[in-house]
């Protein structure tokens, strides 16, 4: 069948099609079965989740119990601020807005189906502690129950939609063609189709249209994270943005697969970044995906994450970015009981490394270091700290690819916009899919946040205000 349809041809139908059971599809789903309509739930891999459930589960929102409990003062205002000094000023200001009005109210939410928050952390981008830590594997599961406890989603594992289908005469969305395992469906959509299905860090040949300067980079994410929905809506006409801003992140060990998403940032609690040759390439502060653009220039593309028993001190046992004591405990953290022994470990000119910690300690006692200006730890947050307290570890680094934060062009309803701005009928998307929202940077745990919020006000939007959605 090719992408012109009537609805004689569907052999199933739901009012919503929702195509990816990531973070937003399932927010979408939930929202709008909460709201009355019946709704499809497409996921081509055989578990839920896709990268979302191999993140670190970090999210970033604005006034919380937990910064509240924290002593943390932080709100919207100040969240959106953050987002458009990370960003470049890049921002879709409409999605900016939509987020700012919707982020708390998407944090009850999701509080409301027993997701636990943990205490927040500063990580790249924030200048207050904002990222607050969910198991991803057991949202996941609370997430599936909810779903299922509306009674109106139907879940389709192992079954992936391949072409969106139109009204031959309105050229409108009415569906989606899908294959699962054994056969080939057509599937219509009485209000619309949602496209939730990710990035494309799985693709190569994507990549390498999109993103050549990643070619260094190890590609990370769920197998599923091909860029599906943004070609079946790139055919029919849509636009997108945003793709000249991917980045990898930096963080992961050098010998990572594509599915371990534990990044290690001790460079955010004192550590510095220094290369092969024992010298810092960059400051450490700034976002790590400019700290990845770094690291790709070094030689080997790889850098390595100096700190020592100080900064030890302060990892978290939470499984986050910030865990060093779990690093430590895989042996891929290198430990030596003085710098001179660890840079040999390292495979770094202990002499250069020596030189590089002299010149920094000189350079933070008066404020701020001369060579990249340094003076916090994260986007002014927090203040560098000597390295000189045994022993003292090492960690090999790499940047990956593991978002590429960019894709379809959206409004703040969620609605998929073609190449000359009109909004395509009865198609919209959410979640890592679109672009428009991080601009040129990002800000840790905006992924999830923004997958959550936008797939939620997908659904919202998609059915129409039948009731007043839960809080």
């Amino acid at each position: 069948m090719n992408a012109a349809a009537t609805h004689r041809d569907f052999q199933e139908a739901a009012d919503l099609i929702v195509v990816g059971a990531g973070m937003a599809g399932f927010c979408c789903a939930i929202q709008a079965a909460s709201q009355g309509a019946n709704v499809i739930l497409l996921e081509k891999e055989a578990a839920t989740g896709g990268s979302s459930r191999l993140s670190g589960g970090s999210f970033a929102f604005a006034g919380t119990d937990e910064q509240h409990a924290a002593g943390i003062q932080d709100d919207a205002a100040h969240l959106l601020d953050d987002l458009r000094q990370i960003g470049q000023h890049k921002n879709n200001e409409a999605l900016l807005a939509a987020f700012g009005d919707e982020q708390h109210a998407t944090y009850r939410w999701l509080q409301s189906f027993g997701l636990v928050f943990g205490p927040p952390k500063i990580a790249s981008g924030q200048s207050v502690p904002r990222t607050h830590r969910a198991d991803p594997i057991g949202m996941f599961r609370l997430l599936e129950q909810a779903a299922a406890h509306t009674g109106r989603v139907r879940l389709l594992r192992q079954t992936g939609a391949t072409r969106l289908l139109r009204d031959q005469a309105s050229r409108t969305v009415i569906g989606v063609l899908a294959q699962n395992t054994r056969h080939t469906l057509t599937i219509g959509a009485n209000r619309a189709v949602v496209l939730t299905t990710g990035g494309f860090m799985r693709s190569e040949a994507l990549l390498a249209k999109f993103a050549p300067n990643q070619d260094a980079a190890l590609r990370m994410g769920a197998d599923g994270c091909t860029g599906d929905g943004l070609r079946m809506a790139w055919q029919l006409g849509a636009d997108l943005c945003d793709m000249g801003f991917i980045r990898g992140t930096f963080g992961i060990h050098p010998d990572a697969g594509p599915r371990d998403h534990h990044f290690l940032h001790s460079i955010y609690m004192g550590a510095i970044a220094v290369n092969r040759s024992g010298h810092r390439f960059v400051d450490e502060s700034l976002s790590y995906k400019l700290v990845g653009d770094a690291c790709l220039l070094q030689p080997g593309a790889i850098g390595f994450q100096i700190f020592d028993q100080g900064v030890m001190d302060r990892s978290t046992a939470d499984g986050s970015s910030f865990d060093l004591a779990a690093e430590r405990r895989t042996g891929r953290l290198i430990e030596a009981p003085s710098l001179p022994e660890l840079a040999n470990r390292l495979g770094i000119d202990p002499t250069a490394l020596a030189a590089t910690l002299e010149r920094y300690h000189a350079d933070i006692a008066h404020g701020a270091d001369q060579v990249f200006g340094r003076t916090s730890l994260s986007s002014g947050w927090g203040k560098p700290v000597r390295i000189e307290r045994a022993p003292f570890y090492g960690y090999p680094t790499r940047s990956a690819v593991v978002g590429t934060y960019c894709g379809l062009v959206v409004d703040a309803s969620l609605r998929v916009h073609d190449v000359f701005g009109a909004p395509i009928p009865n198609l919209m998307a959410a979640g890592h899919v679109t672009g428009g929202f991080h601009g040129a940077g990002y800000m840790t745990g905006t992924a999830l946040s923004k997958a959550a919020v936008f797939g939620r006000l997908a659904g919202q939007t998609a059915v129409g205000p039948t009731e007043q959605p839960p809080r």
